[in-house]
């Protein structure tokens, strides 16, 4: 009877364990939002695990605001991102996001640990800094950080730009200042920058 007993109670210790594992793997799908898993299985493949792509053509989408990712994916959508990787990649990918998944992404992405501020030029990342910080006031260019933050890592809906591509970062101030980026109030702020001082404020973000 005893034999019998430690028999089934072994079955039954058994059971459980392998109900409390498929239960646990269960769970790790079933905790994945639909944003996470249309991140890790489409998005990733330009923009990386988790978002920090490796080639500056595709910028870096962790940590992002989720308020900008929401309006860019919309600005892909209406067609108002008219540079070539829009019109070549993301109007077929985002024309098939619905409110909900594009939401779901954005917030996938907000909540990932930011990429790292690679080193540069010791010299342009100084001025680039200070640019940043102070903007040129008899130019009528307000600092970058009034509107992205004193760290660079957005305010409200605008964008971080702290440890972004900093080839990346110059390509869109270049498509802004073309309107090949339709984004007006950024017009207005970049239109006259040089190519030195785009060149200058991307390598400091991406510093930090």
């Amino acid at each position: 009877m005893m034999k019998l007993t430690r028999a089934i109670l072994a079955i039954g210790v058994a059971g459980a364990a392998a109900l409390a594992c498929a239960q646990g793997a269960t769970n790790g799908v079933d905790n994945r939002t639909p944003g996470e898993d249309k991140a890790i299985n489409l998005c990733s493949t330009c923009h990386g695990p988790r978002g920090i792509s490796v080639s500056p053509e595709f910028p870096i989408l962790a940590a992002q605001r989720p308020g900008y990712i929401v309006a860019q994916i919309e600005a892909f959508q209406a067609h108002t991102r008219e540079e070539r990787a829009a019109h070549d990649i993301m109007y077929g990918i985002a024309g098939n996001l619905d409110v909900a998944m594009i939401k779901s992404l954005a917030q996938y992405y907000a909540s990932q640990p930011p990429a790292p501020g690679r080193p540069g030029n010791p010299a342009l990342i100084a001025t680039g800094k200070a640019f940043f910080e102070k903007g040129v006031p008899e130019r009528g260019i307000p600092p970058c950080a009034s509107c992205h933050g004193a760290d660079a890592t957005g305010l409200a809906d605008f964008p971080r730009l702290a440890g972004q591509h900093a080839r990346y970062v110059s390509r869109q101030i270049e498509y802004i200042q073309q309107v090949v980026r339709k984004a007006p109030v950024m017009h207005g702020i970049v239109k006259d920058l040089t190519a030195t001082e785009i060149e200058a404020i991307a390598a400091y973000v991406q510093s930090l």
